[in-house]
Parts: C-alpha cells; sequence; structure tokens
C-alpha cells in the first residue's frame, strides 16, 4: 500500500454507544461471574446467581478526589462490558517508554478511573523483531498490583502480513485463521499473565482494505482471505475455552463488519461487539459516512472505540513548529516515515484552523479535539496514548475539566473547517 513499513500496520494504536452508562458510582457498576465449566465462559449480571470461582467486574471505581468530575462510562455494543470513555493506549510502551514509565501511566489511568486497556500482540510500534511483545510484558508485570477482574484488557491478533513472518513460530506469511489466531492469543495470554482476555480484535483485516491514510479502494489489489465464518469458528473455540470474552474488529469497512454479522447469525457464530478504527477531527468521512448506520444500536450495535484521536499528537499543534522541542520529541519526528498521513498532507493547514478555533473558545488543542470524539453519540471510547504522565493527565482532564457537551457554536466552528477539509490526512 503504497510503501507501507511494516510498523505502519501496527498504528492501530469502539460504540455505537447506545446509552451512556453515566457517572462510575464510587464502586463497581456492573460485575460479572465467570463459571469456568469445561472452561466455558457464562457472563451474568451479579446477583444473578451464587458461587463461581472468578469475579468479573467490568467497570472499575472512580478514585478520584471528591469533586473531581469523574470520567463516564459507556456500553459497548451489545456486550457486558461497560468501558470508560477514555482507554489506555499503550504501543509506545518499550520503545518510548521504559517499563517504569509504563507502570506510571498504568497507574495514573487506573487511578482516574480508566479501567480498559489497549495493546496488541504487535506492540510496541514502529515494529521491530527485537522489540515485539514487550508492550505485553510491561503490562502483565503491573497487572499483578491491582485486582484482575477490574481491568478490561483489549489485544489484537494481528491481521495478513508477509513482512511480519517472524511473530509467530513457524509461518512465512500471518494469517487470521485458527492457527495463526490460537498462537497469537497462547502467546498474549502468557505475556499479559492473565487466563483470559476481555476483548480480542483483529487489528487489521486478512482481506486486503485500504487503510493508515490510504482513501480509495484499489480493486487490482484485491486477493484470496480466509473466510469471515472461518476466522469467528476459531473465535469461538477460544471462547468456549474461556480464554477469550468477547471479539472485535479494527481498520475494517462496512463490507467486513456486515459479513462478520451475517456469518455469525446464519451459523450460529459469536457476533463482533467492537470496530477500533482511526476517528478524529482529521479523520472522520470513513466512519461517519456509512459505518456510523451500520453499527447504530438499532443496526448492528458493535461499539466504535476511535484510536488516534489527536492524530498522531497533530492536533496538539506542536508539530507546526517543526524546530519547536515538544515536535523533536514526538514520535512523527524519531520515526521518519511513520504516521506520514499527518507529515504529507493538507492536516497541518486544517490543524492550524482547529487550533485557531479553539483559542477562540478558551480551549486547548487538546480539549477540543478530544472533547469532540467524546460528545460524540456513537463513539464508546477514545484511545488515549503519551509517553509522559504529564501528558496522559493533560488528555483526561480534557474530558473530565471541559463542558460536557462542547457548546453549540464550537460544533458550528468544527463542521465550517471540515466543509473545506474534508479528511486532509490522506496521502
Amino acid at each position: 500500500m503504497k510503501g507501507e513499513l511494516p510498523g505502519r500496520l501496527l498504528e492501530a494504536t469502539t460504540a455505537m454507544a447506545s446509552t451512556s452508562a453515566g457517572t462510575a458510582p464510587l464502586s463497581a457498576s456492573v460485575h460479572g461471574t465467570y463459571l469456568d465449566s469445561r472452561r466455558r465462559l457464562r457472563w451474568k449480571r451479579a446477583g444473578a446467581v451464587s458461587g463461581g470461582r472468578k469475579g468479573v467486574a467490568t467497570v472499575s471505581p472512580f478514585r478520584g478526589k471528591r469533586g473531581e468530575n469523574p470520567l463516564e462510562y459507556r456500553k459497548l455494543g451489545d456486550s457486558q462490558l461497560t468501558v470508560s470513555e477514555v482507554m489506555l493506549g499503550t504501543m509506545t510502551f518499550g520503545e518510548q517508554n521504559t517499563e517504569k514509565e509504563a507502570h506510571d501511566m498504568l497507574s495514573y489511568a487506573y487511578e482516574k478511573g480508566i479501567n480498559a486497556i489497549d495493546t496488541a500482540e504487535a506492540y510496541p510500534v514502529p515494529m521491530r523483531k527485537e522489540t515485539q511483545g514487550t508492550t505485553d510484558l510491561y503490562i502483565g508485570s503491573w497487572m499483578k498490583s491491582i485486582p484482575r477482574e477490574k481491568v478490561i484488557l483489549a489485544t489484537k491478533v494481528c491481521g495478513y502480513s508477509e513482512r511480519s513472518a517472524y511473530i509467530r513460530d513457524s509461518a512465512k506469511v500471518l494469517r487470521v485463521d485458527a492457527a495463526n489466531i490460537k498462537e497469537s492469543v497462547e502467546k498474549s495470554l502468557k505475556r499479559l499473565k492473565t487466563d483470559y482476555i476481555d476483548l480480542l480484535q483483529i487489528h487489521w483485516p486478512d482481506r486486503y482494505v485500504a487503510m493508515f491514510g490510504e482513501f480509495s479502494y484499489d480493486p487490482s489489489k484485491w486477493r484470496s482471505s480466509i473466510p469471515f465464518a472461518e476466522q469467528l469458528r476459531a473465535f469461538q473455540e477460544l471462547i468456549d475455552q474461556g480464554k477469550v470474552r468477547y471479539i472485535g474488529v479494527s481498520n475494517e469497512t462496512s463490507y467486513g463488519v456486515m459479513e462478520f454479522v451475517h456469518a455469525a447469525k446464519i451459523g450460529g457464530l459469536p457476533k463482533i461487539v467492537s470496530i477500533q478504527n482511526s476517528y478524529s477531527l482529521l479523520v472522520r468521512c470513513q466512519f461517519e459516512v456509512d459505518l456510523v448506520e451500520v453499527c447504530h444500536p438499532n443496526n448492528c450495535n458493535i461499539g466504535l472505540l476511535a484510536y488516534s484521536p489527536l492524530g498522531g499528537g497533530t492536533l496538539s499543534g506542536k508539530y507546526l513548529d517543526i524546530n519547536s522541542e515538544g515536535a523533536k520529541r514526538g514520535r512523527l519526528s524519531i520515526f521518519p516515515g511513520y504516521m506520514e498521513r499527518y507529515n504529507k498532507s493538507i492536516a497541518k493547514e486544517a490543524t492550524e484552523l482547529y487550533l485557531q478555533l479553539a483559542k477562540k473558545h478558551g480551549l486547548s488543542p487538546v480539549q477540543l479535539a478530544l472533547g469532540f470524539t467524546r460528545d460524540r453519540s456513537f463513539v464508546a471510547s477514545s484511545i488515549i496514548g503519551a509517553t509522559s504522565v504529564e501528558q496522559l493527565k493533560e488528555d483526561i482532564d480534557a474530558f473530565v475539566a471541559t463542558t460536557r457537551p462542547l457548546p453549540a457554536e464550537i460544533f458550528e466552528g468544527i463542521e465550517v473547517i471540515f466543509k473545506r477539509y474534508k479528511d486532509p490526512a490522506i496521502l
């Protein structure tokens, strides 16, 4: 895809929220009970059953100081997962962040009420054989410090790749088939030091799709792929074994979502509950044109986990001055060629206008960008990544300290810019 590097496939770094669950109470509001009968999962509301070998809470209590405006929580699709409106993205752990730095951010996020962590077997990024899996190891070592049932672990299995076969013990190409999925899950469980994954998503499809800045589908790139039902049967086996609770997709299209939903319906197979796609002020069209209808609660009811809500940091404004310290320390500068769609496009022009809009209304660039995704009715959670606790604090504060929802005049200003710059981050 236009010179994509292997690591670019790993940028996926999620719902139509049928309704906001509102502010979380001081104790977990949604619980499940894990009955390990022949290692099959059965999840029920607390009080519906007695006994059970594992109690699994799907919402962490808010631990902030009294008087703080806590995060809100939303049901993910038609699953029993209730996720915080912010998920912690971890793709820098093991590349830009040490284990201690990762633990500090994980602990801060947890204390602030973030109950969901996003990772992937391919992390950290950019992708390198020498560091692959390190992100999971850092998360796994931190998980020992908290009750497992208080955190929703979301990870991803790689899609089709001819360049990343080293992730498997013996493979010439990565596919989304039973063997690859099983090996991926077993290794992820070991690294994460857990015996189950709450949400397992396909990082990118087994078939060709336009993604990571490639806007239009290229028919000449079509290739045969693993049948949708076959992929779902592999996930079904892992669900039956108690190793996976729910499944989802990432970097997916309306066609893919509908095929997965249809295959599940006619085959009695597990239904996807989430879609993790890029969504921000700079990337809107792919989801808003038709995926928003597909994922609507009254249609397929699939939750959007929005990744890159800050456009890889672009919407913070730090890259507008390439000589600034912020730009020099940013990942787009550290890793030339990574996320080129934000550097080699008119995204900077649009960003300048969004910064002017934010300033006009007394907001920081981050508050405007994250307030936008927070207030979209179809976004279940925004995945935010950071390289320091200070960055993470700024991001979380943008959710809890900014007027909810943003005033109508701000959204009107956003639409004016959008009409002029529709998805400017296109290569």
